[in-house]
């Protein structure tokens, strides 16, 4: 006589089935008991909102007479805003050309260093086998550490010497001292792609540089995001090298150019601050532009 299989494995049927708890249940629970936490909430939103603080300071102190920006703490709105002093700061800098000398150097030398540093991580990263390229990653490491001022002078005769004393040997200098910092990014973030991949396109008759410009340079876009950041500051905010090493005073940049607000004994600020206003447009308007292609480049690589 059998006995029914209800019988030997009660455990699968009647009421303690109902006390088995189901996956599905369980992750419904976490998300429904997850807390916010609406005090750190509160203060993160207050902390973020204190760069508003310095750009209302700033639109004050540009829309002031230079009576009322020489009183008072600068926090007060001017009571009749000057509007032509962005007129006048446009006219005595001569922005139009000293716009096109930054961005000219500011585009050099993003691109320059997206190609220059990628490449350079690329050879490191899959000859690191070879005794060659992990002595270039030390040499990269501690060129990291040489103080600036000490190379400043020779990068001026240099320059000079070579016929590049102008917006384009600016760039180029951004694009060489960066080599060090961008490519240790880009080394980094190297490592995390197999190189299985590599190796798929090989086999459908890719050559080395086919396989970094259409498979591994596309991968790269989250990093990419982030040295492009750094080497667009870098370069627009710049005020020492287009100095030191523009000859033409046409040439120069709109860091420079600002410093004729800034006598001896005064300072221009209602002109001053226009100015930076005007030198502050570009930037934002990129940062708006380039905001959904920056977060999908951090979304793809936090997936992958």
């Amino acid at each position: 006589m059998t006995t029914p299989l209800t019988e030997l494995q009660p455990e699968l049927h009647g009421p303690a089935q109902l006390d088995v708890p189901r996956p599905t249940k369980i992750r419904r629970m976490n998300r429904e008991g997850y807390k916010i936490n609406w005090w750190m909430t509160a203060l993160m939103l207050v902390a973020s909102l204190t760069i508003l603080v310095p750009l209302y300071f700033t639109i004050s102190m540009a829309l002031k007479s230079p009576e009322q920006a020489a009183s008072g703490t600068g926090f007060a709105w001017p009571t009749d805003p000057q509007w032509g002093n962005f007129a006048q700061a446009f006219e005595m800098t001569n922005y139009p050309a000293a716009f096109m000398s930054t961005a000219f150097i500011t585009v050099i030398s993003v691109l320059g260093a997206l190609g220059a540093s990628s490449l350079v991580a690329y050879a490191i990263v899959r000859n690191w086998d070879r005794k060659f390229f992990r002595l270039s990653y030390i040499y990269l490491l501690s060129a990291m550490f040489v103080p600036f001022p000490v190379v400043i002078l020779p990068l001026i005769k240099q320059t000079a010497m070579f016929g590049i004393d102008n917006p384009l040997g600016v760039a180029f200098i951004h694009i060489v001292g960066g080599i060090s910092f961008n490519s240790l990014l880009f080394i980094a973030f190297l490592k995390s792609i197999p190189i299985e991949l590599e190796e798929a396109a090989r086999l459908d008759g890719a050559s080395t540089w086919q396989t970094f410009r259409k498979v591994i340079f596309p991968l790269l876009a989250p990093m990419s995001a982030t040295v492009g950041i750094f080497a667009f500051l870098g370069s627009w905010n710049d005020f020492l090298l287009p100095q030191m090493l523009i000859a033409d005073p046409a040439l120069q940049t709109l860091p420079v150019v600002q410093q004729l607000f800034q006598g001896q004994f005064n300072t221009n600020y209602s002109l001053a601050f226009s100015s930076y206003l005007m030198a502050l447009a570009p930037t934002l308007l990129v940062y708006l532009f380039a905001q959904r292609w920056i977060m999908s480049g951090v979304m793809r690589g936090a997936v992958k």
